[in-house]
């Protein structure tokens, strides 16, 4: 992390970030890869909606999600395909098992760039439930969701189809709820957590990961042997890439995480820090090493492609230049060049240490 931390009032992605469509060199590499398939509803399917109703939490404050309703004429082809949906995201297509399962509700989102519905599946059998999101497919997006699947310790299931994403439910206490009701309590084990912030700062950095404020990610909770292990995990990947300023890619600089990164300052001394910044960036190394010819196929697809504008990029690599003190990120004419620069130049030293035995990290 860097050091001297001081919140940015001013430290704000942009309000509106524009959609980008998904060109042919990114849908391609999507059909080769799995993550294209022909989907029984689409997005624009579910735009139909008759009417709906807000939708309160437990303490009857207002969501930003709006139970949906759909005229029966509607209802049942949006019921059968979005349990064939959800069977393609779980099972790869096996309708075995859909017979005991339904729609139990759709709920919709206004809030946000991408305007998700949000679908709950069902087991009838037994009440339990599941759910998955139905967005618009933004490029930006979708190289987010892929480098989050390549470069993180996490896989991400999704799939598109057109102008239509679907993914996978990431499960977690999102990050504003747990520094509300969990940080202070006695069972948080805090210094794991520090620990852990730690690497999700310096893992949305490395692979330029933006708009990580504290309800954009999750906290994964594992039982440990006597204690918990903590895991954040992004869950929104629609500023992968596109804000031209340095420090919103880096967790630490949002006021909304102030709290998180005051357990760093209180129960991490730079030698730490510093030993667990190297901890995930070899991890990082590994993973790059390891999926590197197909890393490079998107780097080279991204590098071709727009997803932000000609401002942003002159600022994101003079920042970027400026801090590493590195000229070669004011030859990058992209941002896919941007994220390629900035792995090369975060993990070389890892990669090094690896290389003779996985091989180069080659241009």
């Amino acid at each position: 992390m860097i050091p001297d931390f001081t919140p940015e009032e001013n430290n704000k992605p942009s309000r509106k970030k524009p959609m980008f469509p998904v060109k042919d060199g990114l849908r391609n590499y999507l059909k080769v890869h799995g993550r294209e398939v022909k989907l029984p509803v689409s997005y624009n399917d579910l735009l139909h909606i008759t009417y709906s109703i807000p939708l309160k939490d437990k303490n009857g404050k207002d969501t930003l999600w709006e139970k949906a309703v759909y005229d029966m004429r509607d209802w049942e082809y949006i019921r059968s395909g979005l349990v064939k949906m959800y069977a393609f995201l779980k099972t790869e297509g096996d309708l075995t098992f859909t017979a005991h399962l339904d729609v139990a509700r759709i709920d919709y989102c206004s809030f946000g760039n991408s305007h998700p519905f949000r679908i709950r599946i069902i087991n009838k059998f037994n009440d339990n439930y599941d759910h998955f999101y139905i967005k618009i497919a933004d490029a930006s997006r979708i190289y987010g969701l892929e480098l989050e699947h390549l470069l993180s310790p996490n896989r991400i299931t999704y799939l598109t189809h057109n102008n239509t994403l679907v993914e996978e439910h990431i499960p977690g206490i999102p990050g504003d709820v747990f520094i509300q009701t969990h940080l202070s309590s006695p069972s948080t084990n805090k210094i794991r957590l520090a620990k852990e912030f730690v690497k999700f700062n310096e893992r949305c950095f490395v692979r330029l990961l933006g708009d990580m404020r504290s309800y954009n990610f999750v906290v994964d909770i594992t039982p440990d042997i006597e204690d918990y292990q903590y895991r954040i995990r992004a869950i929104d990947f629609d500023q992968q890439s596109y804000e031209g300023r340095k420090n919103l890619y880096l967790p630490q600089f949002f006021k909304e995480n102030l709290e998180l990164v005051n357990l760093c300052s209180k129960y991490l001394n730079k030698e730490s820090i510093d030993q667990y910044q190297a901890e995930e960036r070899t991890m990082m190394a590994f993973r790059v090493a390891s999926t590197r010819f197909r890393l490079m196929e998107l780097l080279n697809i991204m590098a071709r492609d727009k997803i932000s504008t000609p401002e942003k990029l002159q600022q994101l690599r003079t920042d970027l230049g400026l801090y590493f003190h590195n000229p070669a990120f004011n030859k990058c004419n992209s941002m896919g060049q941007l994220v390629k620069r900035q792995l090369k130049q975060t993990l070389q030293k890892n990669l090094a240490l690896i290389q003779k035995n996985l091989g180069k990290f080659e241009d």
